[in-house]
C-alpha cells in the first residue's frame, strides 16, 4: 500500500484507522486541526505500532495549507474523516456544520484533482437514510431527506463525490457508518471528546467515572421493545479495519464510486447498551430518562452483507467487549 493521507487522523476513528494502516505497513500522513483531539494521540499511536506518525496541523478548509501537504508528500490515496460529527450539535449549529463538512470536502477535492490522487475513502453515515422504518437497511435504500444538518452534510458529500468522479479518475468509496464505540485493546487510544460528550458511550463512561453527575437517555417512548432508540453499535477497531479494505478495493477495482454499509447487522437499544456496560464492568450508572432529542432516528441497523461479499470484511467484536474496552480507556484518563 502506498502513502495514504488521513484527514482528521488524530480523532477517534481516524487514530484507530492510522493504527490499522500502519499494521499493514502503509505509509501514513496525518492532517488534523486538533479541534476535537490532542497532539499526544500521535505519540499514543506510535506506542501501539512502534512507528512514528507524520503529522501536519492543518485545517482541511485551508486549501493553501492543504496544498502544501500534497506538494511535499507523494499522496496516492486519502481517507477523509475531518468533519464535525454530532447530530444534536448540528441541529443547534447548522451553518457551522455546512461550512466545515461541505467546504472541507470541496477543499480536499481541489487538492485530490490537482495532484491526481488515485483513491479517496469518504467517511459517510447511516444518517443519510433518514428516519427509516426498514431495518436492516441496504445501500439501495432511497436517500430522500436527512433529519439533521449533520446527515444532510453527508448526503451532500456523497452527491459532490458522485459528480466529482464523472470528470476525475480518482476512485471513491463511501463508507456509511452505523454507531462506532469502544477503544483499542491497549487502552492507549479511544473516544475523547473535548468538552461535554455528545455521543452515548463517552457520556456513559464519564458518568461511571464521576465526571458527569448523571446520564440522560433521550426518550423512552419510542415504538421499540423498551422504548429507547435502537442502533447498530460497531467496535471502532472493526470499523478501522474496513477502511484498510476500502483503500485496497478502491485501488484495485475498476469502479468510479461505490458505497458500503459498515455495521454488525444487529440492532441494540440504548437501554440494552447501558445495562451491558453495567454488567460487564460490574458498575451501577446514575441515569434517567429525558425528552426525545431533535434529529434522532427511532431505530436503524445495517445490512452489511455487501461489505462482507465485496470487501471481504465483517465485524468480529461483540457488544460486551465494546463496553469493556470503552471503560478500560476511560480509566486511563
Amino acid at each position: 500500500m502506498s502513502k495514504i493521507l488521513v484527514t482528521g487522523g488524530l480523532g477517534y476513528i481516524g487514530s484507530h484507522t492510522v493504527v490499522e494502516l500502519q499494521n499493514v505497513n502503509a505509509e501514513v500522513v496525518v492532517v488534523d486541526n486538533l479541534a476535537n483531539t490532542t497532539l499526544d494521540v500521535a505519540g499514543r499511536i506510535q506506542k501501539i505500532t512502534g512507528k512514528p506518525v507524520t503529522f501536519y496541523q492543518v485545517d482541511v478548509c485551508d486549501t493553501p495549507a492543504l496544498e502544501e501537504v500534497f506538494e511535499k508528500e507523494d499522496i496516492s490515496g486519502v481517507i477523509h474523516f475531518a468533519a464535525y460529527k454530532a447530530v444534536g450539535e448540528s441541529v443547534e449549529k447548522p451553518v457551522a456544520y455546512y461550512q466545515n463538512n461541505v467546504s472541507g470536502l470541496i477543499s480536499l477535492l481541489h487538492c485530490v484533482k490537482k495532484y491526481k490522487t488515485k483513491s479517496l475513502v469518504f467517511s459517510s453515515s447511516c444518517t443519510v437514510y433518514g428516519d427509516t422504518k426498514e431495518s436492516p437497511i441496504t445501500e439501495n435504500h432511497p436517500i430522500v431527506e436527512a433529519i439533521s444538518p449533520y446527515g444532510t452534510t453527508k448526503i451532500l458529500g456523497e452527491e459532490i463525490l458522485t459528480d466529482f468522479t464523472k470528470f476525475c479518475d480518482t476512485k471513491v468509496v463511501c463508507l456509511r457508518y452505523f454507531n462506532p464505540v469502544g477503544a483499542h485493546k491497549s487502552a492507549l487510544i479511544g473516544e475523547l471528546p473535548l468538552g461535554v460528550p455528545s455521543n452515548l458511550i463517552p457520556y456513559v463512561t464519564q458518568t461511571a467515572a464521576g465526571i458527569r453527575e448523571q446520564l440522560t437517555i433521550f426518550g423512552n417512548d419510542y415504538d421499540t421493545p423498551d422504548g429507547t432508540n435502537i442502533r447498530d453499535f460497531i467496535h471502532v477497531v472493526d470499523l478501522a479495519k474496513a477502511h484498510v479494505k476500502a483503500v485496497d478495493y478502491a485501488t484495485s477495482n475498476p469502479i468510479s464510486l461505490d458505497v458500503f454499509n459498515l455495521g454488525t447487522g444487529v440492532g441494540q437499544s440504548v437501554k440494552e447498551v447501558v445495562e451491558t456496560f453495567e454488567r460487564v464492568n460490574d458498575l451501577k450508572l446514575n441515569y434517567t430518562y429525558g425528552p426525545r432529542r431533535q434529529g434522532d432516528v427511532e431505530q436503524i441497523w445495517a445490512d452489511a452483507s455487501k461489505a462482507k461479499n465485496v470487501l471481504g470484511w465483517e465485524t468480529e467484536i461483540e457488544l460486551d467487549e465494546m463496553m469493556r474496552s470503552a471503560w478500560a480507556w476511560q480509566q486511563t484518563l
